[in-house]
């Protein structure tokens, strides 16, 4: 069974920076692409980061920047560095993991609050 555990979480002030990890058990193959989503409250969930197995990366434009993806395919690990934070980046932040056959799985989701 596929699990992603999310952490690096919690309670930060603007302008303060966090760090979210994403580990991905339960399966043996290299991800297509490892990324991060995120949900405000009231809000729908909308796209933040994503890498590739390639290396490549995406971010959305409100947090470039600002973010920074890394990831390891092999190891089928990602993590977000996020600095600078604003009450506005204040959401859930969920973890993906997309499979080259299309599959598509999802972590639990880690809150980051960003509040003085």
């Amino acid at each position: 069974q596929v699990q992603l555990v999310e952490s690096g979480g919690g309670l930060v002030q603007p302008g303060g920076s966090l760090r979210l990890s994403c580990a991905a058990s339960g399966i043996a193959f290299r991800f297509n692409s490892m990324g991060w989503y995120r949900q405000a409250p009231g809000k729908g969930r909308e796209f933040v980061a994503a890498i590739s197995s390639g290396g490549s990366t995406n971010y959305a434009d409100s947090v470039k920047g600002r973010f920074t993806i890394s990831g390891d395919s092999f190891k089928n690990t990602v993590n977000l560095q996020m600095n600078t934070l604003r009450p506005e980046d204040t959401a859930v932040y969920y973890c993906n993991r997309h499979s080259f056959d299309g599959t598509d799985y999802w972590g639990k989701g880690t809150l980051v609050t960003v509040s003085s």
